[in-house]
This record gives structure tokens, C-alpha cells and sequence, in this order.
């Protein structure tokens, strides 16, 4: 697991109401029963987090954890 995800996970939780325990590298947002305006407040959430600029099509409801930090470790490394 890395940094990037534990963030990223830590952002769920205290920023949407998401539980660590239900979270892992597998879970997708539709899992967490994130609407689309709940997804583009965690890609706003992400891009200050982060540094980085996020899309709003680079996080869909159908993506899971490992591939979001996945995403987001490759921004970083551009940056």
C-alpha cells in the first residue's frame, strides 16, 4: 500500500464519510454509493490534497482505489 493511497483513503474518510474498514484497494466508488457531485468534490478534494491537477473524467464511478492512486502517482511523477 502506498502513501498515495493511504491519503487518499484518509480524504474518504474524514472528508466523505466513508469507513476505513470498508475501504480497500478493490473498492469502487459505486461501492461507496459516492454520487457524481460527491465524485467531483473528492477530485477538487484531490487535486489540493495532491498538488495535481485531476481531470474530471480521470475518476469514474467504476474505478477502484489501487487505480485511482495508480492516477494520481503518475501525476505526481510529472510533476
Amino acid at each position: 500500500m502506498s502513501d498515495v493511497y493511504a491519503r487518499f483513503v484518509d480524504l474518504l474518510v474524514t472528508g466523505f464519510g466513508a469507513e476505513a474498514g470498508e475501504v480497500s484497494e478493490s473498492t469502487t466508488f459505486m461501492d461507496l454509493e459516492l454520487d457524481s457531485l460527491a465524485l467531483v468534490e473528492l477530485t477538487m478534494a484531490a487535486q489540493q490534497e495532491f498538488g495535481v491537477p485531476i481531470g474530471d473524467d480521470e475518476l469514474r464511478a467504476e474505478d477502484s482505489m489501487a487505480h485511482v492512486a495508480k492516477v494520481i502517482e503518475a501525476k505526481l511523477v510529472e510533476v
